[in-house]
């Protein structure tokens, strides 16, 4: 009866995401006239995050379930275009929100290196790993190393590289949550981040993947929405053209004649320049260990692997990463267009303005929470470049206001930027738990557990993963993108090799993977932390977002040289492996387990 049901909601999908969209677009349109009509802005604001947040919770609570298939892999049922539409939204965080196309407006160029690095990664994800992940058919990327790697050692690795990329991202999802509902709802930042954090709850704890999943769905409906709107408007009121990514190009132009007549000496439409403005060997090479390692993040990262567990077979799993890199690259190809006409519109109307007449989106941003300020250095009453001083957190939530577009678009923007962090931070938390439910408590600790105690298990971690994060993000540790960087180096440096390795060389070994997990992730945790808490001298002029390019050749000299050392797995594993890269045939865990 479950099954018929199910099948029968997979085949309604276009018809019931359809209609959502409709309504969603119709909702915009009545807050539209309802602000013409003299309607409170922050009346409008309200309804946009706490009317979308009730729709994410009704979705959450209608998915509910107590079947560990439903829980952990949403039932394996999810069509490729949905769980293309799901990975978009799990994947485009409050970093590719809210904080790419304002790391392109401070970094210029060099801020390129992350759209490059995180689409790049999808053909990684592709190529390497996705399809045999879904081939080997359990539920969690631990799960894969203790299979792989015979025993809970490496399980236990894996679980411990998890938590730790995934708590430091998810972090700054619960920080981008806090940004958005303290300056849309009016309240100080650190309440707002636990405001947020009840509608990460009610998405994912009742329904786990199968909640997330629906729920991820209608989150990118509204997000990219949300994302075009404003920059498709301000191209077509600007330039007549309403594709901004055709348009922004002049206002490149613009921006390069308007640095020119306000003196600025570092162009940021010029590639790999230093603070004055001249070529440099040390940005290039910057550039390109954060694409690497951005790349192999991506690839790496255990909340967006699991998206592919929930296809029905290996090639819907294939189909599914080409969608998710499709309905990725309409928000990644626009990112730049939104730097672009933000930093036009600060250099006409901000930067060498009487500082008593500035615009009055500078004033309502400047109240929340110190993501921007004003200091006139040398009290001439004009305001110089150098006193100005905005976060990248801000740049797309305050775009509307920046080119004088309706207060109701801001609400839009609002309300995308809040489905990018909450359908992260859903995916993410659920990969936490799961593991610690899964591959902790039931493989490790009580492999006797009934189904509703590990489900239980896994919903009480969830929310106590959750508070933890929301409270670590209210000390404001750093920026929204800076967190997400070292998030993927950790995940890249740990889970990257033991994957690969374990996939396309049969030769690797437990004790090589083991040992490899081990030295690559502690090279990279420790760099990150040395540079970033102790002033440690960066090794090579290597920043620290770019951990990882230390720690993931360790980790393959050391698996390799391990597994060289030691016995070669036994031919029942190598044939296991096999069997993974066979597209067809069923799953190799069930071979695996008959075999035994």
């Amino acid at each position: 009866m479950a099954t018929k049901t199910s099948n029968a909601f997979v085949a309604n999908l276009p018809k019931i995401y359809g209609g959502y969209a409709g309504g969603f677009i119709g909702f915009v349109i009545i807050l539209a006239i309802l602000e013409q009509m003299g309607v409170p802005n922050k009346i409008i604001g309200y309804a946009f995050v706490f009317l979308t947040i009730a729709v994410y919770a009704y979705i959450g609570i209608l998915s509910r379930t107590m079947e560990l298939s439903e829980y952990y892999v949403a039932g394996r049922v999810v069509p490729p275009v949905f769980n293309g539409m799901a990975t978009g939204a799990d994947w485009m965080s409050a970093a590719s929100f809210i904080s790419m196309a304002g790391g392109l407006y401070l970094a210029g160029y060099g801020g390129l290196g992350y759209v490059l690095g995180w689409t790049g990664g999808y053909v990684l994800v592709a190529v390497l790993l996705a399809p045999y992940l879904r081939k080997f058919g359990q539920f969690t990327v631990p799960d894969f190393l203790g299979v792989r790697y015979e025993g809970n050692t490496a399980r236990f690795c894996g679980v411990v590289v998890l938590f730790c990329a995934s708590f430091t991202y998810i972090v700054s999802q619960c920080f981008g949550i806090g940004i958005i509902t303290s300056r849309f709802l009016g309240i100080p930042f650190e309440i707002a981040i636990f405001v947020g954090l009840l509608g990460i709850l009610v998405c994912s704890m009742l329904g786990g993947m199968r909640a997330v999943t629906w729920t991820q769905v209608a989150q990118y409906i509204i997000l990219i929405i949300a994302y075009l709107v404003p920059v498709i408007w301000l191209s077509t009121t600007l330039y007549g053209i309403p594709i901004p990514e055709l348009t922004y190009g002049r206002a490149l132009d613009e921006i390069a004649q308007l640095e020119q007549k306000l003196g600025i000496a570092k162009p940021h439409v010029a590639p790999f320049v230093d603070a004055k403005g001249a070529f440099s060997w040390m940005e290039f090479h910057n550039f390109w260990a954060l694409v690497l390692c951005l790349m192999v993040g991506t690839a790496s990262l255990p909340h967006i692997l699991m998206r592919y567990f929930t296809t029905p077979n290996v090639r819907d799993a294939r189909r599914s990463v080409a969608w998710s890199i499709f309905f990725i690259f309409l928000l990644y190809f626009t990112a730049p267009a939104y730097a672009a006409f933000a930093k036009r519109e600060v250099y006409r109307d901000v930067i060498g303005q009487q500082i008593s007449s500035l615009p009055a989106w500078v004033q309502n941003w400047s109240q929340v929470g110190g993501l921007l300020t004003i200091k006139d250095g040398n009290s001439d009453g004009i305001l110089q470049l150098s006193e100005f001083v905005i976060n990248q957190d801000i740049i797309v939530l305050s775009m509307p206001e920046i080119a004088g577009l309706p207060y109701v678009i801001s609400g839009l923007v609002a309300a995308g930027g809040l489905a990018a962090a909450l359908s992260t931070a859903d995916g993410l938390l659920l990969a936490i738990a799961n593991a610690l439910s899964h591959d902790v408590y039931y493989k490790m600790i009580d492999p006797r557990a009934t189904t509703a105690r590990r489900l239980i298990v896994a919903r009480v971690l969830l929310v106590v993963v959750a508070i933890i994060a929301a409270a670590v993000a209210g000390t404001r540790p750093a920026g929204i993108i800076q967190m997400v960087a070292w998030a993927f180096s950790l995940a890249a440096a740990g889970l990257f090799v033991p994957l690969v390795l374990g996939i396309w060389w049969k030769r690797t070994t437990s004790a090589g993977a083991i040992t490899g997990m081990i030295a690559g992730f502690g090279v990279t945790l420790f760099y990150l932390i040395a540079t970033r808490y102790f002033e440690m001298p960066l090794w090579f002029g290597i920043r620290n977002i770019s951990s990882a390019l230390f720690g993931l050749p360790v980790a393959f000299i050391v698996t390799w040289v391990v597994s060289l050392m030691t016995q070669a797995p036994s031919k029942e594993m190598q044939d296991f492996v096999d069997s993974i890269r066979t597209p067809k045939g069923e799953l190799a865990w069930s071979r695996h387990t008959a075999h035994e």
